[in-house]
């Protein structure tokens, strides 16, 4: 499967690196555009305020000037935190998408989204400081409503990004569980 792995406000860290890794030794084509052009940031809120200031539609511009060159293969969006966000956008926009995984996070949906059974995964912790129930209650009924084959797994207690080892929120075990899972959706689709 051909991935394109968007990474989180963190910026391209190792973490992401490894993420690839570990999509690539399963079998897979990963890429992973540095959309913050060699920034990282130690703190969400500095690579927030980064991520503010290059703005949505830029980023949303490189991810679609990444992804371009890729997408007549038939892409699986996949994305961390933010990065999510990103995948999900472009899966959505695009019909040669063949899956939208998505770690961490999510995005609005546009009103007349819709898609043809595109499989979508979500791992998200449980509580997560961004991801409220009612929102991903919400998020779950419009991609379901746009055509989404929608699965989600949560992880009771871990931190929002549970499966970056250098951050406070890792929990290895839930991290192991999400990569184990992930993977099997991959080699579904």
């Amino acid at each position: 499967m051909n991935i394109m792995l968007f990474h989180s406000t963190y910026g391209l860290r190792p973490a992401v690196h490894a993420a690839a890794d570990r999509l690539r030794a399963a079998g897979h084509r990963v890429q992973v555009p540095d959309l913050f052009e060699g920034r990282t940031f130690d703190t969400v809120e500095a690579g927030m305020a980064h991520r503010d200031e290059i703005g949505r539609d830029e980023l949303l511009r490189r991810a679609v000037l990444a992804s371009a060159p890729h997408s007549d293969q038939g892409l699986v969006y996949a994305g961390l935190s933010f990065g999510g966000s990103l995948a999900q956008h472009l899966a959505l926009a695009d019909d040669k998408a063949r899956g939208l995984l998505l770690l961490h996070g999510t995005a609005d949906l546009e009103d007349d989204a819709a898609v043809d059974e595109l499989p979508v995964q979500l791992h998200i912790a449980d509580p997560d400081p961004f991801e409220p129930h009612d929102w991903l209650t919400a998020w779950y009924l419009r991609m379901r409503r746009a055509g989404a084959d929608v699965e989600v797994h949560t992880y009771p207690g871990a931190g929002h990004l549970f499966t970056d080892p250098d951050l406070d929120d890792f929990d290895a075990e839930a991290a192991e569980q999400a990569w184990k899972v992930a993977v099997g959706f991959l080699d579904g689709l």
